[in-house]
């Protein structure tokens, strides 16, 4: 089966695109420095033609509200459609647990504007909410770094490792279209403020966490519901501890 992976030489995508090879699929690798380019158009309807299955897992890599937005709802309207001409018969999308609830934020803003476009395109498809990623803790810690202190939220948080994620999106790859939302999160709640402190610690920074219920996420105000996969969802639950994974990054 061909499958087109958008973003397929970051984190996720170029973890998707291995486990997608090893199972014998013809995998199309979707990124600026490989000809394909959802922004211009450049690349897409070569790398579209005879795709059974086109996963998006690309990130802005701006976050300005402005900036943001362009890039999911131009890069969105392009994508599906190319899929269109192409006759894609399921549209995958990488999304973030929580969208509808932090759009108080630029970035999840336009997240939310991407799905739209997704459940309005005519294509089959199935968009993944996944919690943040271990491997996003550093990004967590310098956005909300003021001086040696890092204020944040001491709300609840399920991250996921990055496997666990490529994992869950190799199986939705082999499956019918979900049209509608499934679920991804760790194994384990944690509070983020207490999660960022031990990341920090254990990479002998020096930085201080500094609980704040007010701390702002990325522009959005936090409670214990916010992060967290909702109860109904039935959520696909990873593997992996952020223990364990700590001890990967961060041997004695």
């Amino acid at each position: 089966m061909k499958v087109v992976v958008i973003g397929g030489t970051g984190l996720i995508g170029s973890k998707l695109v291995a486990r997608l090879k090893a199972a014998g699929h013809n995998v199309v690798v979707g990124a600026p420095n490989t000809g394909v380019n959802t922004l211009t158009g450049e690349g897409l309807d070569s790398a579209l033609a005879g795709a059974s299955v086109v996963v998006d897992v690309a990130n802005s890599p701006s976050f300005e509200d402005r900036a943001v937005m362009d890039f999911f709802t131009t890069s969105g309207r392009n994508l599906l459609a190319a899929e269109k001409k192409a006759g894609t018969r399921h549209h995958i999308a990488l999304s973030v647990v929580g969208t509808d609830r932090l759009q108080a934020s630029g970035y999840f803003r336009a997240k939310k504007a991407q799905e739209d476009l997704i459940k309005a395109g005519g294509i089959p498809y199935t968009i993944v909410h996944s919690t943040q990623f271990f491997e996003f803790a550093g990004g967590i810690a310098q956005s909300a770094t003021e001086g040696g202190t890092v204020r944040l939220s001491p709300a609840r948080i399920q991250p996921i490792s990055s496997d666990d994620v490529a994992d869950a999106l190799f199986d939705v790859v082999g499956g019918p279209s979900f049209d509608g939302v499934l679920e991804i999160a760790g194994p384990e709640t944690h509070r983020l403020a207490e999660l960022i402190a031990l990341y920090l610690a254990a990479k002998q920074d020096p930085r201080k966490v500094r609980p704040d219920p007010q701390a702002l996420y990325f522009g959005a105000r936090l409670d214990d519901a916010t992060l967290v996969p909702g109860e109904a969802s039935k959520p696909r639950l990873g593997k992996a501890r952020f223990a364990d994974w700590m001890g990967l990054q961060f041997p004695a």
